[in-house]
């Protein structure tokens, strides 16, 4: 997922592709050994740097999506139709070859346990990247926080980490549910629409709570999750938004 950086005094480094998996046909993820790696907190995210033969250089920013305690660094990249960098790393790049990166970045959109909860993850699309890196995080550390995750996608072929969100789905660690905006599966009973209020209220805990949310996806995806918690009744101050352009809509 690529977003804006803010960038403090962080050096390039380099990482050697050790694996790479297609977790949809437009979405791969890439696995890193990137000796020097200082470490990162679920949520940061890194910038990308491609440079051609004749010098040009172009940088992109994508979301971690492993979690602090895995062995490689794991970036997960949608490939865009007139994207500059995705398309190469989607399409052509190879285990054993080099990225450029530098990170991590960012600081607000981060989770840890000391932040507590309860815990609800909000997803469009691509925007589950970063809340993978959460998810990974809770389960490694065995966290008693309770979590939630609200994933809306168009249809299978858009559901990323498909394997491993139903591996957290038949585990008690995270509530996982799920909903198909165009097209659901054969046999599908849950929910086959848009995020709205009535899955707000479906989904979330009370506004009583405290929730400590995160909602990541296209902007007006964002925008209107976070707009639905508001009116329902949640703080702002307990929200936490990432917006990305990708590929917009609000899925």
């Amino acid at each position: 997922m690529a977003r804006a950086a803010l960038l403090g005094r962080l050096n390039w480094l380099t990482g050697r592709v050790v694996n790479l998996v297609m977790e949809t046909p437009r979405t791969l993820t890439i696995g890193l050994d990137v000796p020097g790696w200082p470490g990162h907190r679920a949520g940061q995210h890194v910038d990308i740097r491609l440079t051609a033969e004749d010098g040009y250089q172009a940088e992109r920013s994508y979301s971690i999506a492993s979690a602090p305690s895995d062995t490689y660094v794991e970036l997960t990249v949608e490939q865009l139709p007139d994207g500059e960098v995705s398309p190469y790393l989607v399409g052509d790049l190879r285990e054993g070859d080099r990225l450029e990166l530098r990170g991590p970045v960012g600081g607000y959109f981060v989770w840890e346990e000391d932040l507590g909860g309860p815990l609800l993850l909000i997803a469009g699309g691509s925007g589950i990247v970063p809340l993978r890196s959460m998810m990974r995080h809770h389960r490694a550390i065995h966290s008693a926080v309770p979590a939630r995750l609200l994933y809306s996608v168009r249809d299978t072929g858009g559901l990323i980490y498909a394997s491993e969100i139903m591996q957290f789905a038949t585990s008690d660690e995270v509530d996982v549910n799920l909903t198909y905006t165009r097209a659901a599966p054969p046999g599908w009973n849950g929910y086959d629409r848009r995020i709205d209020a009535e899955m707000i209220a479906d989904v979330a805990w009370a506004p009583a709570d405290r929730p400590l949310t995160y909602v990541c996806g296209p902007t007006t995806f964002v925008e209107t999750a976070t707009n639905l918690l508001v009116a329902a009744g949640h703080v702002p101050e307990r929200i936490r938004a990432e917006r990305f352009g990708g590929t917009g809509g609000t899925r």
